[in-house]
Formats: C-alpha cells, structure tokens, sequence
C-alpha cells in the first residue's frame, strides 16, 4: 500500500470478509469433491482427531469451547456420519470422540483443500507482503488475549484507520 492510499475498511472487517471467503472457498472445493456441509470448524476438530480418540472435553479445550459447544461441533460431525461417540471404558460420564472411514476421507479432502488454499495465496502474494500479513494475524491472534481490555488513548498507525467518512459503516 503506497503511503497516501487509505483503506477502504476497517482492518477488523477485512479480516472478517477475508475469513468468510475462505470459508465459501473451503465449502465449495469440498463440495466439488462430494463433501457437502462444510463447517467453519471442521478443519480443526477433524486434525485433532487425526491421530486418534480424544476426550470430548479435550476438544472443548483445543477449540476454545465449553463442553455443551464441543458436543454442538461434534453432533455436527456425527450427522454427516464423519465422527463416532462412544463412552469412554474408564469412566462412563467422558465421551471418546473419534474419525470414522468417512470421517478419515473428509479429513483428507480437507487438509488438501486448505493446503491448496494455502499453495494460492503463497503463489500470489509477495514474500514480504506475506510475512507482514502473518506479522499482522498473529498479533491479534495472540496480542487481544492478553490484553482485551480497550485501549483508548493508545496511538495508533493512521494508515490502519478507516477514513472518517467509511468509519463504523460496514
């Protein structure tokens, strides 16, 4: 971006448009190969689950869930047949989560889309302009954790703002 191009959006809606794009991406691919229902959150229960069963709960911890989300994914996942639930032998109150064949397909296609995603933007993008990009993503993967508090007063970069004009309009 040349120093007088102001940006059109908020950074926070880019990256929510940029999101909802890859997701219709990811739905579309896999659909085109017969895995029809994609989920934003099929990528991260199914490569968790790739190397075996794993506790309910400790999928509700990986994705950031209590366990009533958890179960809500993972039913997701047992209605297209892609996961099985059984009772833990060890404790009949925990829930063993694991891939079925089908589920092992799906995780395949998946990994292999979001690979080939990947493979595009790598393709398309500047070297630099890349690591400025994951720079940026890992910052507020990590940064709004710890401090999600408002930062009023904080300056800020004006080339991250919005115009006045298009400010809180999206």
């Amino acid at each position: 971006m040349t120093p007088d191009a102001a940006p059109k959006l908020l950074f926070g809606d880019l990256l929510a448009l940029a999101r909802e794009h890859w997701i219709r991406a990811m739905a579309q691919r896999l659909g085109a190969l017969g895995f029809t229902g994609y989920r934003r959150s099929d990528p991260l229960v199914l490569r968790s689950l790739r190397s075996g069963k794993v506790a309910l709960g400790s999928l509700g911890v990986t994705m950031g869930l209590t366990r009533q989300g958890a179960r809500k994914v993972v039913n997701g996942l047992v209605e297209r047949d892609y996961v099985q639930v059984t009772a833990s032998t060890t404790d009949a109150r925990r829930r063993i989560v694991e891939l079925t064949p089908k589920g092992r397909e799906y995780l395949t296609a998946v990994v292999a889309t979001l690979r080939s995603l990947n493979d595009e933007v790598v393709a398309n993008v500047k070297a630099e302009e890349l690591s400025a990009a994951y720079s940026v993503l890992e910052y507020v993967k990590d940064g709004f954790g710890v401090n999600s508090g408002p930062q009023l007063g904080r300056s800020r970069p004006t080339s991250m703002l919005a115009p006045p004009e298009t400010e809180g309009t999206f």
